[in-house]
């Protein structure tokens, strides 16, 4: 494969590819930061296309370059087609597991339509196993088209979307809502959903919905396991076990502070609730001020 490296201006780069990718907030603000500090550390990968040159690897860093008006990025260009690109997007993110399964699942699914291959042959020409290519077509074939575009815009997970998979796709967009504004991790995500399943009727799964906390968070059992970790002091894993605790019923209560039902409360209710919601504010002010005594440095990232 004949490659070289050349400084091309952003003007010139081609972006026809980047469907196939999802910008992860997180993934975004690491690269960010790291060439703020640094600057390109890595070329981007491209491939010459009708007088452009088309991002094979590299989305991120053309984006945050754009933020920080950097005008040209150092490239690699390769000199292969259109089908060796799609499945180069798979190979380059391999080692570094900086793939969403529901990405790897847009490239397959690409490269079946577009390019007439079977399931094997994809097996065969990305080096995973057909059990592998299988599960991850099944993630389109299985999804609501408004929950793909959550995915697609990076507010829900591929793990959180596998959990979805199970339920009908007339379902899926409202569990993903709840799955979305509490954060839940796939475990809590697959709970919520085998609850649904459950139900007897709708108006079950509609309580189930309303009151997810019953589902997830009224055994302290099963509250997130303690974050056990190796490089905080005694007294750090401490707080990190306080902290990963107070997440859940914290995120309860904001969904429930942010239910159009809030305004239907009558005079009586709200002189009832008033003085403890009152309460939550002070300490939520008193905890605002102690995190800011922790005064946290960013964190250098290497570039992804």
């Amino acid at each position: 494969m004949k490659s070289r490296i050349e400084e091309i201006p952003l003007e010139e780069f081609d972006l026809s590819l980047s469907g196939m990718r999802i910008m992860n907030p997180d993934w975004v603000s690491r690269v960010q930061n790291s060439m703020w500090l640094h600057g390109q550390l890595q070329p981007v990968i491209a491939r010459e296309h009708e007088g452009k040159y088309q991002i094979i690897d590299g989305f991120k860093r053309y984006y945050i370059s754009m933020d920080l008006m950097i005008k040209a990025l150092q490239c690699q260009v390769l000199d292969i087609d259109l089908q060796q690109a799609k499945i180069l997007i798979l190979s380059y993110n391999r080692p570094h597991q900086s793939m969403e399964a529901w990405e790897e699942a847009m490239v397959l699914e690409d490269l079946l339509k577009t390019h007439d291959l079977s399931q094997q042959s994809l097996s065969t020409l990305t080096g995973y196993s057909r059990s592998w290519v299988s599960r991850r077509l099944s993630l389109i074939d299985k999804i609501d088209e408004e929950v793909v575009s959550e995915i697609r815009m990076g507010v829900l997970t591929s793990s959180q979307a596998r959990a979805l998979i199970k339920l009908p796709r007339g379902n899926q967009m409202d569990v993903a809502r709840v799955i979305v504004d509490l954060g839940l991790s796939s475990r809590q995500s697959d709970r919520l959903v085998n609850a649904f399943l459950k139900a007897e009727d709708e108006d079950q799964q509609r309580d189930i919905l309303i009151h997810p906390e019953h589902i997830l968070w009224d055994d302290p059992m099963d509250w997130p396991e303690d974050p056990y970790d190796g490089r905080l002091s005694s007294y750090g894993n401490d707080l990190m076990i306080s902290i990963m605790k107070f997440l859940p019923p914290a995120r309860t209560l904001f969904l429930r502070l942010s239910d159009p039902r809030i305004e239907e409360l009558n005079e009586t209710e709200k002189v009832i609730i008033t003085p403890f919601l009152r309460e939550v504010s002070g300490y939520a002010e008193k905890l605002s001020k102690a995190t800011g005594q922790l005064q946290i440095q960013p964190i250098k990232q290497d570039e992804r």
